[in-house]
């Protein structure tokens, strides 16, 4: 079936119920399933790629001579041009057509994801992943924009329940194809996921995705695009460098610096600005703050689990990479139906009820990961809790993201799109960079009583991460043994305090939620708009 020309889709007023134009819905069942799957494929390259290259640090430290800094650059670099670039991209879908830049993105993203598996040098990977975010951030907000704007009112909530599974759950499907790429054949074929994912959406959205965009009578906000631009990008730079060089490092500081005079100077210009890319105003909406409030502590949590997960996996259980990503699947497995679910509760007891329940579940199933977290209890002492956390978390997404793109114009889904989307990323680069220090300074206060007597620079060394003791308890003769044991007892107690520290974070949205979600009569079957 060709698709029809391009909608040029009016102005609507803000609201759930905001019409869209007749002539960019669609309502061919099958038609629909190309689009939702164009969509999830999409989407499902974008976020796997976050995580990818995690399980691939050694392997990249041996190939190119990379010092930590620049491996780490190799990952930040697709993060930081990610999330930087998400508003701007989202308004221009929705200026200039959601299917021009949804394609644009997949080519750019593909080219690039190929370009890093043949990466030559250190700069060609950097650059590439660079590349590779700037493709990305073109195509995940437009990803849920098509959604909101091509399906009827009635099926919204079930495909954006379908895009929130993928969302919070192929972070955990990238880990493991990653994974299973670096034990079993090279480095470089885990890039061979994403640019097929990017192959594949390519074709369906050609055959299947009508075009559309909206009507604007002001010029495009550039100055507010630059702005957001640079606020981004400079707090999640900052957030991330942070914890690797130290609070106090130039970067850091000039990242969070110019971060948050741009976040300052952002706001101010677009309260004054006739059309700007985004209304500061709406956060006055309940259903927006607290949409985007619950999401940013879901996946802060998400991110920060997953930090914390894979070692404890690894140093403490003694699995390998291939192991510890299946270990996590769960999960991923409870999460994605759950989401799906989501829609059919929040209609039977409404979206604040079922965000109360989602968040309260998963602060159970954090809890439960605090208080059964052993060494000698293995998988099976943390297995309830990911799989509670997960049935929470993906209980809860779904209607966090509804809220948010119910809570603006149909004119304005890209950037609808896009604040959902950066208030996932600035989350889970708080959530990486919280938990990682807790854990960090769990670990290094729980194991300098177990390192007395040892020589001061191996105590150091011990005391730095369980990777470091198990390389001094190599050297370390007879006391060997013990050093590894309280390594690895050591980082379950820093686990502990992590896992505590997310459910604070899950209690925080859930108090919000319970005293400043939406409220009334029409939340009992739907999110409530003012």
């Amino acid at each position: 079936m060709n698709p029809p020309p391009t909608a040029v889709v009016g102005t609507a007023p803000a609201g759930a119920n905001a019409p869209v134009s007749p002539d960019v819905v669609v309502h061919d069942p099958r038609r629909k399933r190309l689009i939702l799957a164009a969509m999830c494929t999409a989407l499902m390259g974008v976020v796997a790629s976050v995580s990818g290259l995690n399980v691939a640090q050694q392997d990249l430290a041996r190939e190119f001579g990379a010092s930590q800094g620049a491996i780490l650059w190799m990952i930040n670099g697709y993060t930081v041009a990610l999330a930087s670039l998400l508003m701007p991209f989202g308004a221009i879908g929705d200026r200039w057509g959601r299917k021009p830049v949804l394609v644009s993105g997949l080519g750019l993203f593909f080219l690039s994801s190929v370009g890093a598996a043949l990466a030559p040098s250190i700069a060609f990977m950097i650059a590439a992943r660079v590349v590779a975010g700037i493709g990305a951030s073109m195509i995940m907000p437009v990803t849920l924009s098509v959604i909101t704007s091509t399906f009827p009112e009635e099926e919204r909530a079930q495909a954006i329940g379908i895009w929130a599974g993928v969302a919070g759950s192929g972070g955990l499907v990238g880990l493991f194809v990653s994974s299973f790429m670096v034990d079993m054949v090279n480095w470089r074929w885990l890039f061979v996921l994403p640019a097929a994912l990017a192959v594949v959406s390519l074709w369906l959205t050609s055959r299947a995705v009508p075009n559309s965009r909206e009507h604007f009578e002001h010029p495009f906000d550039i100055a507010g695009s630059v702005l957001s631009f640079f606020a981004i990008g400079g707090l999640v730079l900052g957030i991330h460098e942070g914890p690797e060089n130290g609070w106090g490092s130039p970067l850091t500081v000039a990242g969070l610096g110019v971060g948050l005079a741009c976040l300052v100077a952002f706001i101010v210009w677009e309260r004054r600005h006739a059309d700007p890319l985004l209304d500061v105003s709406v956060f006055r909406n309940h259903g927006l703050s607290s949409g985007a409030l619950t999401l940013m502590l879901l996946f802060g949590v998400m991110f920060g689990i997953f930090l914390v997960l894979f070692p404890f996996l690894q140093a403490v259980l003694g699995y390998s990479a291939l192991k510890s990503a299946v270990s996590m699947l769960p999960m991923a497995v409870v999460m994605m139906p759950m989401s799906a679910l989501a829609p059919q509760i929040a209609q039977r007891f409404g979206s604040r009820r079922t965000m109360l329940i989602g968040t309260g579940v998963g602060a159970t199933g954090l809890a439960v990961l605090a208080l059964r977290a052993s060494v000698e209890g293995g998988y099976w002492s943390i297995l309830p809790g990911l799989v509670i956390m997960g049935a929470g978390n993906g209980l809860a997404m779904t209607p966090s993201t509804e809220a948010i793109t119910a809570s603006l114009p149909v004119d304005k889904q890209g950037v609808a799109s896009a604040l959902n989307d950066t208030s996932r990323e600035i989350g889970g680069a708080v959530g990486v960079a919280l938990l990682g220090s807790i854990l960090s300074s769990g670990y290094r206060s729980a194991i300098e009583p177990s390192l007395a007597g040892l020589p001061k620079p191996m105590a150091e060394a011990a005391a730095e991460g369980i990777g470091n003791a198990f390389g001094v308890a190599q050297k370390a003769g007879p006391a060997g043994p013990k050093i590894i044991s309280a390594a690895q007892h050591a980082f379950v107690d820093g686990w502990t305090g992590a896992m505590w520290v997310g459910v604070a974070m899950m209690g925080i949205a859930f108090l919000y939620l319970l005293l400043a979600g939406p409220r009334g009569t029409s939340d009992e079957v739907a999110l409530h708009v003012e």
